[in-house]
């Protein structure tokens, strides 16, 4: 198989494994709260990457790794997994899993804006534009299409929705700082960091009880690790099989429309119209403003 064929094939089974984490999850929720969710995916998580860094013999490279770049990875991992996940699996056991799956995807409308006060970005009204086309989405999900009936959705679920969004968006910020570590290794760390948090949040939520005969393995199983773990390498050998990042890049935003679908068959809930539209909308600003900045950056290069 030629490599750029071979990009796509990867490409396919992350966008699949990935797509069906929002079913993976409400099956786990279903049967266990989500502190009790957290740890134990985090601990699957971080075995199987324990794992991989063995097979790959990545392992001293975390002795390379000095006190400034161990205490950057700390709050690396305080961020994602622990309250990334912390956030998100409170929000999935509040809302219809396509709204807590849908709202999620506004993280790269949150980096463009958190991009502003941090990174000193300026938006323009055509950065603007496409923000709002999104966030013109997210509310016609919210609201089910009915801009007066927000009260039949959990008003805290979507706090807590968009707060994780914001978490995820400030972890890719800090971690662009972090690029002359290898993102295996840091990935890594991250859930050498998280997992511990996780636990000491279970105990402290009295969640922590050994699972059961009938706990929901294999949903667990799933989120511990395609959700978190080890899809992040499918996802890398995709990128450095593809001619360019580019080229595969943008497929990663068919990955919502698929899970809408996974949602529809596994767990037989009803995809709203007011779902796909809204999702087309969130979809359609970000890649509208990734076009946009593209042609911007063309026209400084050029002058």
């Amino acid at each position: 198989m030629r490599p750029e064929h071979a990009a796509y094939a990867w490409t396919g089974l992350t966008l699949l494994l990935w797509a069906g984490s929002a079913s993976a999850f409400k099956l786990a929720l279903a049967q266990i709260s989500p502190p009790a969710l957290l740890w134990m995916s985090c601990a699957i998580s971080l075995l199987s990457l324990a794992a991989v860094l063995l097979l790959q013999g990545r392992f001293a490279m975390l002795r390379d790794l000095s006190a400034a770049q161990w205490r950057r990875l700390l709050l690396l991992g305080a961020l994602n997994p622990f309250l990334y996940y912390v956030i998100l699996f409170e929000a999935y056991d509040r809302l219809p899993a396509q709204i807590a799956m849908s709202l999620n995807y506004l993280w790269p409308v949150m980096l463009a804006l958190l991009s502003v006060p941090i990174l000193g970005q300026h938006l323009g009204w055509k950065g603007l534009l496409p923000i709002l086309l999104s966030f013109c989405g997210a509310a016609l999900i919210a609201s089910r299409g009915e801009f007066g009936g927000w009260q039949h959705v959990d008003g805290w679920g979507l706090i807590l929705a968009l707060a994780s969004t914001l978490v995820w968006a400030g972890y890719w910020l800090y971690n662009t700082r972090l690029r002359r570590i290898e993102p295996a290794v840091k990935l890594f760390v991250a859930f050498l960091v998280g997992t511990p948090l996780a636990i000491l949040y279970a105990l402290w939520q009295q969640q922590l009880a050994w699972p059961g005969s009938d706990y929901p393995w294999l949903p667990v199983l799933y989120v511990g690790l395609f959700e978190m773990g080890l899809t992040f390498f499918i996802w890398q050998l995709a990128l450095s099989m593809a001619r360019s990042a580019a080229s595969i890049g943008n497929l990663i935003y068919l990955t919502p429309f698929l899970s809408l679908l996974i949602l529809s068959r596994l767990l037989d809930e009803a995809i709203q119209p007011a779902t796909l539209w809204g999702l087309t909308l969130i979809v359609a600003g970000i890649l509208l403003r990734q076009y946009s900045h593209r042609r911007n950056t063309e026209v400084e290069i050029r002058t």
